[in-house]
């Protein structure tokens, strides 16, 4: 799979910074190879990708580096989740696989083929889900040595309306989610997230997605590693599915950017 372009991107922020803003689901490339072994025709493939990609995500992140007064780290993923979901794991019986999303999907959002049935995911995970584990590895371990401690703020969004896929979608979905780890989210930093979004409206706890990004090399293993999720409801700042974004992107930027700057040096 040699035609693919760079799967990720780290962004530097200032050298003091040990927060990094994680991108995983912004994107819409798809490398052709890839492309080649997914059972959909061009029409539904753009439609799947209206409802699954986190659109604008790296956008928000973006200003919110930008608005930060110390400015954060940024690692964004350059291509699509049907590719591969870099937050999933891979060797991991996790419930996702029953509904066909682990790493390697095989199945839509509303639960029709993606691949077919017996695709070896193994390439996929080779070629794209172990590199981008180990950069982002690697970036954490970074902020680590440079800093004492790593932040990783998840930046996603999730549909107004639940999606066949969702296993957990019958709780609320309020304007934005904080997901959290019992382990890695430290009470100061979700009442940071909590003020800090308040002005972009209600915000909820773990529904309807919960958790909160780790590198498997630190989780549940160093609680300097601090890791929460942000969940932004889509109708706050975009058309949906897939259409243009909104005014409420900026709003929602500079929300993230105070979480940012809530978070000690």
């Amino acid at each position: 799979m040699t035609d693919a372009p760079p799967s990720f991107a780290l962004l530097p922020g200032a050298a003091d910074s040990p927060v990094i803003l994680h991108v995983p689901h912004s994107a819409r490339e798809i490398p052709p190879a890839v492309r080649a072994g997914i059972v959909l025709g061009d029409a539904e493939l753009e439609r799947e990708l209206d409802h699954i990609t986190d659109a604008y995500t790296d956008r928000i992140a973006d200003a919110a580096a930008g608005r930060a007064a110390v400015t954060p780290w940024r690692f964004v993923n350059r291509l699509s989740r049907l590719v591969v979901d870099p937050e999933r794991f891979p060797d991991e019986r996790e419930e996702m696989l029953a509904v066909g999303m682990g790493a390697v999907y095989t199945r839509t959002t509303h639960r029709t083929a993606l691949r077919p049935a017996d695709a070896d995911p193994e390439p996929l995970v080779e070629r794209y889900f172990r590199p981008y584990a180990q950069a982002m590895t690697e970036a954490v371990a970074d902020r680590l040595a440079a800093t004492g401690r790593a932040v990783i703020i998840d930046v996603h969004s999730y549909p107004t309306a639940r999606l066949p896929y969702e296993l957990h979608g019958e709780g609320p979905r309020p304007p934005v989610c904080l997901g959290t780890d019992a382990f890695h989210t430290p009470p100061e930093l979700l009442t940071a997230a909590r003020k800090a979004f308040a002005r972009c409206g209600e915000t909820g706890l773990d529904s309807p997605f919960s958790g909160a990004y780790v590198p498997l090399e630190f989780y549940g293993r160093r609680p300097d590693v601090s890791a929460l999720m942000v969940e932004i409801r889509r109708d706050g700042y975009m058309s949906e599915p897939g259409g243009p974004a909104g005014p409420g992107l900026s709003r929602l930027a500079a929300a993230l950017a105070a979480v940012v700057d809530a978070v000690p040096r």
